[in-house]
Protein backbone atom coordinates (compact mmCIF):
# COMPACT_ATOMS: atom_id res chain seq x y z
CA UNK A 1 0.00 0.00 0.00
CA UNK A 2 1.45 3.61 -0.87
CA UNK A 3 2.25 5.95 1.88
CA UNK A 4 -0.56 8.74 0.86
CA UNK A 5 -2.96 5.63 1.06
CA UNK A 6 -1.74 4.80 4.35
CA UNK A 7 -1.64 8.53 5.40
CA UNK A 8 -5.27 8.93 4.01
CA UNK A 9 -6.34 6.02 6.03
CA UNK A 10 -5.60 6.99 9.34
CA UNK A 11 -4.27 10.68 9.69
CA UNK A 12 -6.36 12.94 7.18
CA UNK A 13 -9.82 10.57 8.11
CA UNK A 14 -9.14 11.73 11.80
CA UNK A 15 -8.08 15.34 10.80
CA UNK A 16 -11.21 16.23 8.64
CA UNK A 17 -13.50 14.32 10.89
CA UNK A 18 -12.14 17.09 14.48
CA UNK A 19 -12.31 19.69 11.90
CA UNK A 20 -15.54 19.15 9.99
CA UNK A 21 -17.26 17.43 12.73
CA UNK A 22 -18.82 14.83 10.83
CA UNK A 23 -20.89 11.63 12.54
CA UNK A 24 -19.79 8.59 10.29
CA UNK A 25 -16.84 8.19 8.83
CA UNK A 26 -18.56 7.82 5.46
CA UNK A 27 -19.08 11.26 5.23
CA UNK A 28 -15.16 11.77 5.43
CA UNK A 29 -14.70 12.94 1.38
CA UNK A 30 -11.80 11.13 -0.31
CA UNK A 31 -9.93 10.98 -3.71
CA UNK A 32 -12.17 9.59 -5.94
CA UNK A 33 -9.77 9.71 -9.10
CA UNK A 34 -7.19 11.66 -11.07
CA UNK A 35 -8.04 12.87 -14.78
CA UNK A 36 -5.03 13.70 -16.84
CA UNK A 37 -6.02 15.28 -19.88
CA UNK A 38 -3.33 16.61 -22.95
CA UNK A 39 -4.63 18.14 -25.48
CA UNK A 40 -2.60 17.66 -28.36
CA UNK A 41 -3.45 20.45 -31.45
CA UNK A 42 -1.00 19.80 -34.20
CA UNK A 43 -1.97 16.08 -33.98
CA UNK A 44 -4.57 17.22 -37.08
CA UNK A 45 -1.36 17.67 -39.03
CA UNK A 46 0.84 15.26 -38.07
CA UNK A 47 -0.39 12.01 -36.31
CA UNK A 48 2.98 10.87 -35.06
CA UNK A 49 2.64 14.27 -32.61
CA UNK A 50 -0.10 12.54 -30.88
CA UNK A 51 1.62 9.24 -30.67
CA UNK A 52 4.47 10.67 -28.65
CA UNK A 53 1.98 12.66 -26.62
CA UNK A 54 0.33 9.47 -25.93
CA UNK A 55 4.02 7.28 -25.27
CA UNK A 56 4.46 10.17 -22.52
CA UNK A 57 1.37 10.25 -21.01
CA UNK A 58 1.51 6.39 -20.51
CA UNK A 59 5.63 6.85 -19.39
CA UNK A 60 4.47 9.76 -16.85
CA UNK A 61 1.24 7.36 -15.72
CA UNK A 62 1.95 3.68 -15.75
CA UNK A 63 -0.95 3.51 -17.74
CA UNK A 64 -2.48 3.14 -21.29
CA UNK A 65 -4.07 6.42 -22.97
CA UNK A 66 -7.17 6.81 -24.45
CA UNK A 67 -7.39 9.14 -27.60
CA UNK A 68 -9.73 12.12 -27.33
CA UNK A 69 -11.73 12.51 -30.88
CA UNK A 70 -13.58 16.19 -31.73
CA UNK A 71 -17.12 15.86 -31.14
CA UNK A 72 -17.39 18.51 -33.63
CA UNK A 73 -16.06 20.10 -37.00
CA UNK A 74 -14.40 23.43 -36.18
CA UNK A 75 -13.52 24.70 -39.89
CA UNK A 76 -11.55 27.78 -38.91
CA UNK A 77 -9.42 25.02 -36.64
CA UNK A 78 -9.44 22.67 -39.46
CA UNK A 79 -10.56 20.03 -36.95
CA UNK A 80 -13.27 17.58 -38.77
CA UNK A 81 -15.31 15.46 -36.15
CA UNK A 82 -13.75 12.37 -35.09
CA UNK A 83 -10.47 13.55 -35.42
CA UNK A 84 -8.23 12.28 -32.73
CA UNK A 85 -6.68 15.26 -31.25
CA UNK A 86 -5.79 14.04 -27.34
CA UNK A 87 -5.40 11.57 -24.82
CA UNK A 88 -6.27 10.93 -21.24
CA UNK A 89 -5.96 8.42 -18.44
CA UNK A 90 -8.51 8.22 -15.76
CA UNK A 91 -6.27 6.99 -12.45
CA UNK A 92 -8.26 5.31 -9.37
CA UNK A 93 -7.39 3.20 -6.45
CA UNK A 94 -3.52 2.12 -6.06
CA UNK A 95 -1.69 3.79 -9.00
CA UNK A 96 -3.78 7.13 -8.17
CA UNK A 97 -2.35 7.62 -5.16
CA UNK A 98 1.04 6.57 -6.44
CA UNK A 99 0.70 9.52 -9.07
CA UNK A 100 -0.73 12.01 -6.77
CA UNK A 101 2.56 11.34 -4.48
CA UNK A 102 4.76 11.61 -7.55
CA UNK A 103 3.12 15.03 -8.52
CA UNK A 104 3.25 16.33 -4.75
CA UNK A 105 6.22 15.19 -3.89
CA UNK A 106 8.40 15.41 -7.07
CA UNK A 107 7.14 16.86 -10.27
CA UNK A 108 5.56 20.17 -8.37
CA UNK A 109 8.98 21.35 -6.53
CA UNK A 110 10.65 21.25 -9.82
CA UNK A 111 8.96 23.43 -12.05
CA UNK A 112 10.71 26.76 -12.03
CA UNK A 113 9.87 29.39 -10.39
CA UNK A 114 7.51 27.53 -8.26
CA UNK A 115 5.56 29.24 -5.36
CA UNK A 116 2.63 26.84 -5.04
CA UNK A 117 -0.61 25.98 -7.31
CA UNK A 118 -3.40 28.03 -7.30
CA UNK A 119 -5.86 27.38 -4.27
CA UNK A 120 -8.91 29.42 -6.18
CA UNK A 121 -8.74 26.64 -9.12
CA UNK A 122 -11.90 24.35 -7.38
CA UNK A 123 -14.59 23.82 -9.54
CA UNK A 124 -17.66 24.98 -6.59
CA UNK A 125 -18.22 20.79 -6.47
CA UNK A 126 -15.16 19.83 -4.53
CA UNK A 127 -13.18 19.55 -7.34
CA UNK A 128 -9.27 20.60 -8.23
CA UNK A 129 -7.88 21.41 -11.61
CA UNK A 130 -3.94 22.02 -12.10
CA UNK A 131 -2.55 23.14 -15.42
CA UNK A 132 0.77 21.99 -15.90
CA UNK A 133 2.86 23.87 -18.61
CA UNK A 134 5.81 20.74 -19.57
CA UNK A 135 5.91 17.26 -19.26
CA UNK A 136 9.46 17.66 -18.03
CA UNK A 137 9.07 18.02 -14.19
CA UNK A 138 8.54 14.24 -14.24
CA UNK A 139 11.48 12.33 -13.01
CA UNK A 140 10.40 9.24 -15.65
CA UNK A 141 10.79 11.97 -18.74
CA UNK A 142 13.68 11.66 -20.30
CA UNK A 143 14.96 15.13 -21.44
CA UNK A 144 16.81 14.20 -24.81
CA UNK A 145 14.04 12.11 -26.25
CA UNK A 146 11.26 14.81 -25.90
CA UNK A 147 10.32 16.23 -29.47
CA UNK A 148 8.29 18.83 -28.50
CA UNK A 149 7.59 20.46 -24.67
CA UNK A 150 3.64 19.67 -23.46
CA UNK A 151 1.58 20.82 -20.91
CA UNK A 152 -1.06 18.92 -19.72
CA UNK A 153 -4.15 19.12 -16.96
CA UNK A 154 -4.49 17.43 -13.81
CA UNK A 155 -7.91 16.66 -12.11
CA UNK A 156 -8.71 15.94 -8.47
CA UNK A 157 -11.98 14.59 -8.23
CA UNK A 158 -12.93 14.00 -4.71
CA UNK A 159 -16.17 12.90 -3.07
CA UNK A 160 -16.22 16.79 -1.02
CA UNK A 161 -19.61 18.34 -0.95
CA UNK A 162 -17.57 21.90 -0.74
CA UNK A 163 -14.55 23.95 -2.02
CA UNK A 164 -13.48 24.23 1.83
CA UNK A 165 -13.96 20.85 2.46
CA UNK A 166 -11.99 19.67 -0.83
CA UNK A 167 -9.31 22.34 -0.18
CA UNK A 168 -8.37 20.56 3.68
CA UNK A 169 -8.45 17.51 2.31
CA UNK A 170 -5.61 18.34 -0.32
CA UNK A 171 -3.86 20.48 1.91
CA UNK A 172 -3.61 17.33 3.95
CA UNK A 173 -2.67 15.68 1.14
CA UNK A 174 0.33 17.92 1.44
CA UNK A 175 -1.00 20.04 -1.78
CA UNK A 176 1.32 22.97 -2.10
CA UNK A 177 -1.22 26.15 -2.25
CA UNK A 178 -0.21 29.71 -2.22
CA UNK A 179 -1.09 31.61 0.98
Amino acid sequence: MSRLKEKYTNEIVDAMTKKFGYKNIMEVPKLDKIVINMGVGEAKDNAKVLESAVKDMETITGQKAVLTRAKNSVANFKIREGMAIGCKVTLRGEKMYEFADRLINLALPRVRDFRGVNPNAFDGRGNYALGIKEQLIFPEIEYDKVDKVRGMDVIFVTTAKTDEEARELLTLFNMPFTK
